[in-house]
């Protein structure tokens, strides 16, 4: 049996398996959940567990099982990518950054501004948010990380080790920053609910989370795509269903836009060349790191701009305020 042969069948039996039983959807319990995807960590191989993804058909939503929430630490290895300190190279997404910011910040009255970032970790992006804007008088980060919480204090941020859901407080915040972390929470409207729950009446809340109806989600689909992030996104949302989720939550959108996400397609490349036995990519030598990965996103970069007028890029960008 040739190779494509074996991935048919292999891909059909899961099919049939998985459907009938399948897990019920995390955002509103539904039953009507088929079997979309198997996928694997191609970026970390924190193990060689293979990880289903299922399409709910009301939600719209994708969704990873298992969801192992309750072992961040195995699925979060000490070289993940956020961990490490910056490097040379990142000048272009902090300035798209503050360009952002900028645009957001301008849209909220009022002289004394509070500002509150879930998964901050160190504080580095409420740096960038008091640069962009003397009107911010008060940072707030939220995040699970004690290794962080020593340096965010230190640059001047309050600190609440936990869960945004635990997150107590009788301060009301003018903008509320959720950038990639959506996807990677397994109850992603009880989320929303808390943050709606702490915005002010002309509050902001900007959120960045992966788009699964891209083009490159579609061919990398069964070839582990990086959008998944495997096992560390737990549920994927396109356009529409994330709409439809803020609005249920009590937020309405203000702005969405696609923005390029060009490590994706880099990363996702790397991947099919070490099944094809191309390049070397290991626990130890994380995708992330390979020496080829700057030059394919580079690449794609390119790529991704010229397609960014028409196309439904990797990434989406929604402000959101109360309704």
């Amino acid at each position: 049996m040739n190779g494509k042969a074996k991935i048919d069948r292999d891909r059909s039996a899961a099919s049939v398996t998985k459907d009938s039983s399948s897990p019920a959807c995390p955002i509103k319990g539904c039953t009507d959940t088929t079997w979309y995807a198997d996928a694997h960590d191609i970026e970390y191989y924190t193990s060689d567990r293979t990880y289903s993804f299922y399409k709910c058909q009301k939600c719209n939503i994708l969704f990873i099982v298992p969801m192992l929430w309750d072992r961040l630490g195995e699925i979060y290895p000490k070289n993940y990518h956020t961990y490490v300190p910056a490097k040379k190279g990142v000048a272009p997404r902090q300035r798209s950054l503050d360009r952002r910011l900028l645009k957001v910040l301008a849209t909220i009255p009022g002289d004394q501004l509070s500002v509150l970032d879930i998964g901050g970790g160190n504080g580095w992006t409420l740096d960038q948010v008091k640069s962009c804007s003397p009107r911010v008088s008060f940072t707030q980060c939220v995040d699970l990380d004690e290794g962080a919480q020593a340096q965010a204090v230190a640059r001047g941020h309050a600190y609440h080790l936990g869960r945004i859901e635990q997150f107590e407080t009788d301060r009301r915040f003018d903008l509320v920053l959720a950038l990639g972390l959506i996807e990677h929470v397994r109850d992603p409207a009880l989320v929303l609910r808390s943050i709606e729950q702490l915005l002010t009446d002309h509050g902001r809340v900007l959120i960045m989370t992966p788009n699964f109806d891209a083009l490159d989600a579609r061919l990398f689909r069964h070839r582990s795509w990086v959008g998944y992030h495997t096992p560390r996104h737990f549920v994927l949302f396109n356009r529409e269903s994330f709409t439809d989720l803020a609005q249920q939550s009590g937020l309405g959108i203000v702005s969405f836009s696609y923005t390029r996400a060009p490590s994706y397609w880099s990363l996702s490349v790397l991947g099919l060349m070490r099944r094809l036995g191309l390049v070397e990519i290991s626990a130890q030598r994380p995708a992330w790191y390979h020496p080829l990965h700057p030059i394919l996103r580079s690449s794609f970069s390119a790529f991704e701009l010229a397609r960014t007028p028409f196309a439904r890029l990797s990434h989406m960008v929604f402000t959101l305020g109360r309704r």
